[in-house]
Parts: C-alpha cells; structure tokens; sequence
C-alpha cells in the first residue's frame, strides 16, 4: 500500500497536476490510513516516506504527515465507501477555487463526481480543522470539491479511481473556465438531464455508480 500511494503520487506529477511539495494524498489502510508525508518533494519520497496514522491523529513515530492530515482523517471517518483522498493545486482547479466559483452542470461529465455541481468550500487557513469541516460539507453527496483560494479534493473507492476523479476534475475546470472567457452565463443541463446522466453511468465502465 505505501508502494501504491508513492506511485499515486508520482503520477500526480508527472501530469503536473501537482508541482514540488504542493498537494498530498492518502489511502485507507488497516485501522487507520497512510498519509504523504510534509513537506517532501516527489522525488526524494519511497514507500517508507509515507506515514501511517490512526483515526485519533496519532501516527509513526520519526515521521511527519503532511500538514493536510485532518481532512485527509476526516473524510474518510465519514465516508465509509471512500478509501482514497487526493487533494492537489492543479492549475485550473486552482485557478476556479481563487474565484470561489462552484462548477455548475455545463458538461455531463459533472456526474463522475457523483453531483450535478461541485462545489467550492469557504476560505479556511491551510492544516486547520475549519478547513477540514468546510471541505466535509462541500464533499456531501459528492467526490470533489474545491477549497477557496487553495486547490481541490478528489476522492475514490480506491486510489486509481481518485486519481480518475481528479484528472477529470481539472478537465472539467479548464474546460468550465474556457468556456467563461466567451460566455459568462453558459447554458446547463437541467436536473432531468442529469438524472438521465446518472442512470446511465450506472453500467458504464470505470464510472459505474
């Protein structure tokens, strides 16, 4: 499992969808989870770098967990099909998060994160609790979101479906903030719409519900 996170990680970026020591990821692992460590760079990590914590928020004694570690605990306390978190500052969702804009159903593919809109959580100081709390309301009923002025969460049943979510997620950023530079008030698809959508990914592929 350290192995998995460190390749999750890698890949993170090599897609640039995370730069230096920015971002973190985690993934449930016995009775508590394994968490990126603070402050590392990508390619000075090995699977022995990722540290373990419990649900009490202790962990490993001579390492340090990455500064994120709260939500990463509380996310996946409260959603028991969950067992992935990825929180990255790619560009465009980044970029939609410093413009607390929501990410309304312009695109059908809003459904991959199991909501017709995503959500972006109020401001809130990095590593805190407030954070962590407004990131668990934003997630309600949904596997993204965007943190203001900060990035965004992806989550997945394992860690190549958070890492699906969240390359989708900045797809979808780029493509709404495209989008905004010709038309400030794009047409949506209605709820009917999306529920069409819903129903349909029930038997279609990586994005099954």
């Amino acid at each position: 499992m350290r192995s998995q996170l460190l390749i999750i990680t890698q890949k993170l970026a090599e897609l640039g969808l995370n730069k230096g020591t920015a971002g973190n990821s985690s993934v449930r692992s016995g009775d508590g989870f394994l968490v990126t460590p603070s402050g590392m760079n990508v390619e000075d990590m090995t699977p022995q770098s990722m540290v373990q914590m419990a649900f009490d928020g202790s962990y490993e004694a001579n390492k340090i967990p990455s500064s994120e570690w709260r939500f990463h605990r509380d996310i996946l306390a409260d959603r028991p099909e969950i067992n992935a978190v990825i929180h990255t500052h790619s560009m465009f969702a980044t970029t939609m998060a410093c413009l607390h804009k929501d990410i309304p159903p312009f695109h059908y593919m809003i459904a991959v994160t199991g909501g017709d809109t995503i959500r972006c959580a109020p401001y809130a100081l990095f590593g805190t609790q407030v954070l962590s709390d407004h990131a668990l309301a934003a997630l309600y009923h949904s596997k993204a979101c965007l943190l203001a002025n900060h990035g965004m969460i992806a989550l997945g049943r394992d860690l190549d479906d958070a890492l699906a979510v969240t390359v989708e997620m900045e797809n979808l950023c780029e493509q709404y903030w495209r989008i905004l530079q010709i038309e400030p008030n794009p047409p949506l698809l209605t709820e009917q719409e999306m529920s069409e959508v819903f129903q349909q990914f029930k038997g279609y592929g990586k994005w099954a519900i």
